[in-house]
């Protein structure tokens, strides 16, 4: 590709996701699919205009937007949030963990695409977009409600997961040599997050100092560098990019620039995090997608089922009402950027060549039912049955008692 091509490429990357996308959300839609899908019409499986004839040529500019987004929802997971959440959200979050990841290695062994297959399909069916969900909140006006507080620390313990199942899964989709070499792959990998993990906890004051510019420019050329950095080295450990930009995310976030960094990271986050779903569009082939559409209705389905059922054992476990424990599972539906990076790792891995196909079609048919879910939620109350949560009149005798 000549140097004048790739620069068109970007540049109609960029105006056709942003279209796009701003048609989209006069009816309501996130932009994560639309930008998804603005990649399938401008690749080169449809017809029509093809703005590069190779996905894997964007594989820089890709893995750019996959540090980013990764950084961003590290800036945004807080130890300190989860440490107060207590038994509660620890068993609301456990409960959706256990529902949906559980139900996703089920299903993904159903499928009979092989071990490693459903172990990736188990995390892209099992954790919810932490992105998508944030932006529903905002958009919904819905961050008073009461139950808002606990999605926000569902998400924050989908995070925690999120780290802990890539350092799993990294030796596993390497293809390690062997159970030893796998525990050993794993050790490092887990090593590796503990340091970052105490950095964050207890070097708070540290990285200040060595973040401590009062200049916003200084200050965004050092956080990029060393999210880039922590990707790198991240990978070159066997750990993956996407969990050291977390990991580096979660360290600058403990530390009095994060407000600043949070707001300067923004655009960079939104651009790059662009980028990347287009660019995982160009890669669906629709002719791929066609496959495995009966697994991504039963998929959506069998989602929809354990997230209502996440929700009712929160809300009851909280004391919401029925409309609350609707909303939780609504709300926390949508699938998005860790389904996509599973499916990224998987592609690179060499897996079963339907996995991915399965991902985006599944991602995609979420990203459009859930938020539409979410704004009708207060008519879609008869999902749940009464007898799994309290109702209002129980709620409101237990305030008062």
């Amino acid at each position: 590709m000549s140097h004048g091509h790739a620069l068109l490429a970007v540049g109609g990357a960029f105006l056709a996701a942003g279209a796009l996308a701003r048609v989209g959300a006069r009816i309501g839609l996130p932009t994560i699919p639309l930008f998804m899908l603005a990649g399938f019409v401008f690749g080169p499986y449809t017809p029509g205009l093809s703005l590069v004839d190779d996905p894997a040529e964007f594989g820089v500019l890709a893995g750019l937007g996959l540090v980013f987004l990764l950084f961003y929802l590290g800036l945004e997971f807080s130890l300190d949030d989860l440490a107060r959440g207590g038994a509660r959200l620890a068993g609301a979050g456990l409960a959706y963990l256990v529902l949906n990841v559980g139900g996703g290695l089920a299903f993904g062994f159903a499928l009979g695409w092989g071990t490693r297959e459903a172990l990736v399909i188990a995390g892209a069916i099992g954790i919810s977009s932490s992105a998508i969900v944030t932006k529903l909140l905002l958009e919904t006006r819905r961050l008073a409600n009461p139950e808002s507080r606990l999605i926000m620390g569902i998400i924050v313990l989908e995070d925690l997961f999120l780290a802990l199942y890539l350092a799993l899964l990294q030796p596993v989709l390497s293809g390690a040599d062997g159970f030893a070499a796998a525990v050993a792959d794993f050790g490092k990998a887990f090593a590796f997050l503990l340091a970052l993990t105490a950095l964050a906890r207890w070097g708070g004051r540290l990285v200040s100092r060595l973040f401590g510019s009062a200049d916003d420019e200084l200050l965004t050329v050092c956080f990029v560098g060393v999210a880039v950095l922590g990707a790198a080295v991240a990978e070159e450990v066997g750990v993956s990019d996407a969990i050291g930009a977390f990991m580096v995310g979660m360290l600058l976030g403990g530390s009095k620039v994060a407000p600043r960094v949070h707001k300067l990271v923004l655009p960079l986050r939104d651009a790059f995090g662009a980028l990347f779903f287009f660019i995982f569009g160009l890669s669906i082939d629709p002719g791929a997608v066609g496959t495995v559409v009966l697994p991504i209705l039963a998929a959506a389905v069998l989602t929809l089922v354990l997230n209502l059922a996440a929700g009712a054992a929160a809300a009851r476990l909280h004391g919401f009402d029925r409309q609350a424990g609707v909303n939780i599972g609504l709300t926390v539906l949508t699938r998005g950027e860790f389904s996509l990076v599973l499916a990224a790792m998987a592609t690179t891995a060499g897996l079963d060549s339907r996995v991915a196909p399965f991902v985006a079609g599944y991602v995609l048919l979420l990203a459009v039912i859930g938020p539409l879910a979410v704004l009708r939620s207060d008519r879609l109350t008869w999902l749940l049955p009464c007898r799994l949560v309290r109702s209002r009149r129980t709620e409101a005798a237990a305030r008062t008692a």
